[in-house]
C-alpha cells in the first residue's frame, strides 16, 4: 500500500507541475519575430557599380511592410537611399550603388510596419551594418 500511495504521489507532483507549465506558458507574451538582412560586395572599384540587396519580414498579422535603405560614409548620420513600396508580404529590394572616392561605404536596411497605405510608419526591425571597400 505504501507503494501505491508514493506512486498517487509522485502522479500528483507530475500533474500539478505540467498545469502549472501550461498556466505560465499561456501568461507569456507573444512575441512578433522578424529579420533585415542586407548584403553588398565586399569590395568595389571608383566609379563602378555593384549591386546591393535586402530582405525583410515580420510575422506580425495585418500588417504592410515597407524596406528602406540606408547609407553613411564615415562616422556621418545615416540617410534614406531608397524605399519599397508598402507590401502585404515579405518587403524585397535591390538596387544599384557606386562611389566617386575611394573608402567604405555603410549600408543597412530597415524595415517599417504601416496598418494601412496611409498610416505612418513604425520601425521594426535594423539590419546590421555592411561594408563595401571602395577601391
Amino acid at each position: 500500500m505504501n507503494g501505491t500511495k508514493k506512486a498517487r504521489g509522485l502522479r500528483a507532483v507530475v500533474i500539478g507541475a505540467l498545469g502549472l507549465a501550461s498556466v505560465t506558458l499561456a501568461a507569456v507574451p507573444a512575441f512578433a519575430k522578424g529579420d533585415v538582412t542586407v548584403s553588398v560586395p565586399r569590395t568595389a572599384h571608383v566609379g563602378k557599380a555593384f549591386t546591393i540587396k535586402a530582405d525583410g519580414d515580420d510575422d506580425i498579422a495585418g500588417y504592410l511592410h515597407q524596406l528602406c535603405l540606408e547609407e553613411r560614409t564615415g562616422k556621418q548620420t545615416w540617410h534614406q537611399e531608397n524605399c519599397t513600396t508598402a507590401v502585404r508580404a515579405d518587403a524585397r529590394l535591390t538596387t544599384h550603388g557606386s562611389a566617386a572616392h575611394r573608402g567604405d561605404l555603410q549600408f543597412r536596411a530597415v524595415l517599417y510596419g504601416l496598418k494601412n497605405k496611409h498610416d505612418h510608419p513604425v520601425r521594426l526591425h535594423t539590419s546590421g551594418v555592411a561594408t563595401v571597400h571602395i577601391r
